[in-house]
């Protein structure tokens, strides 16, 4: 008698991820400190002056933080924007946006002169994460959210969205 193993199991559909709208934010922006090339690439260093968050949790950014970015060799940067916000009820956020800002050159050096760009034209997403102390904003720490962003001369406005 020969012994036959079991079929495996069939494996559950895995869920399809949808998006969901948590947050916006709109981030004033100092001058760009533009650090030159480092062992680690073309590096620029923007100051995050304040702003504010709106929507499921609503915050004021605090001066401070700033986005340290790698300018790549075809004019796309990678973004790493950290800064800190401040509840009504004084609760604290820590933001770490990592992403991509990408387009054709023409598009990219218009951004940089600080001209108006419609946010179609280029490619500008970041993932957000979330650290905070906060009991009742704990929720946003479980979660990945991916942001969809547009930047001006001296502001970048994001829409935040949870993948649920």
């Amino acid at each position: 008698m020969t012994s036959r193993a079991a079929a495996p199991a069939p494996h559950p559909a895995l869920p399809t991820p949808g998006l969901e709208h948590v947050f916006d934010v709109s981030v004033a922006l100092g001058a760009i400190e533009d650090h030159g090339r480092t062992r680690a690439g073309h590096r620029r260093i923007i100051p995050i002056l304040g702003g504010s968050i709106t929507g499921e949790v609503n915050a004021e950014i605090l001066p401070g933080g700033a986005d340290w970015q790698i300018v790549r060799a075809d004019g796309s940067i990678e973004i790493d924007g950290r800064y800190s916000a401040r509840t009504d009820a004084g609760e604290l956020l820590y933001l770490q946006a990592t992403g991509v800002r990408s387009g054709e050159p023409h598009v990219l050096e218009s951004l940089l002169a600080g001209e108006p760009v419609d946010p179609s034209e280029y490619y500008f997403r970041t993932l957000v994460t979330i650290e905070t102390s906060a009991p009742a904003l704990a929720h946003l720490e479980r979660s990945l959210h991916l942001a969809v962003a547009a930047r001006t001369a001296d502001s970048v406005r994001y829409a935040t969205y949870r993948f649920v």
